[in-house]
Order: C-alpha cells, then structure tokens, then sequence
C-alpha cells in the first residue's frame, strides 16, 4: 500500500508504519564512517607492522621520523583528515532533524534527499 499524498511514493508497512526517508541517508552517511575507520586502521596496522617489523638498524627514515612512523601515524592522520572533509562536503546532506509530516517526507523523497 502506498501513501497518499500525490506521487505514491511512501511506503507503508503491513502495521501502517511509514519510514522516515531520512534513515537511508543516515544509513549511508554510518557506512562512510565505518568504511573510513576501517581503511585507518588497515594503514595503520600495515604501515605500523609492515614497515617496523624488522632490525632498527635496517629502518629507513622519512623527515626524520621512522618510515612506520611516518606512513602509519603522520600520513594516515592526513589521509583521516582530508578523506573527512571530503566525505562531510561531498556525501553528507544537510538535513532537518525534527519530526516530518507526510508532505514534508513526500517533498525530502522527490528532492532527491535535499531539505528545503
């Protein structure tokens, strides 16, 4: 059964329960943070491992630093940081966090995910 509010398209469930449309959004921007966090700590485990697992005296060194040090803290904090701002620019959507009405809802979908 759909809603009635023009364009049918919110859905409702068995129990006449309406999504809120803006949980799959939501769930997309989740997804984006988990993804990044695991990309982190992936650079950081093989830079950290990978690189610094042998003799000290064989280590190579980069502005100084241990290159384990360099790749897996200093340069995947830069990665962190500007994957981050690209996300929160790029993929993240300016939403209205309070309570919607139907219309308003019906209006959030049409838009592609876009408030007023």
């Amino acid at each position: 059964m759909t809603e009635g509010t023009g364009s049918g398209i919110l859905k409702e469930n068995e129990q006449g329960f309406i999504e809120d449309p803006r949980y799959k959004q939501c769930e997309k921007e989740a997804w984006y943070g988990v993804i990044l966090g695991l990309v982190n700590l992936v650079i950081w485990a093989v830079g950290g491992y990978g690189l610094g697992s042998g003799p000290v005296e064989e280590y190579s060194y980069i502005m100084g630093f241990p290159a384990w040090f360099f790749v897996s803290c200093i340069a995947n904090s830069a990665f962190a940081i500007v994957a981050t701002i690209y996300i929160v620019t790029r993929k993240m959507r300016v939403m209205p966090l309070g309570p919607m009405t139907k219309e308003e809802a019906g209006e959030f979908v049409r838009k592609g995910g876009e408030s007023a």
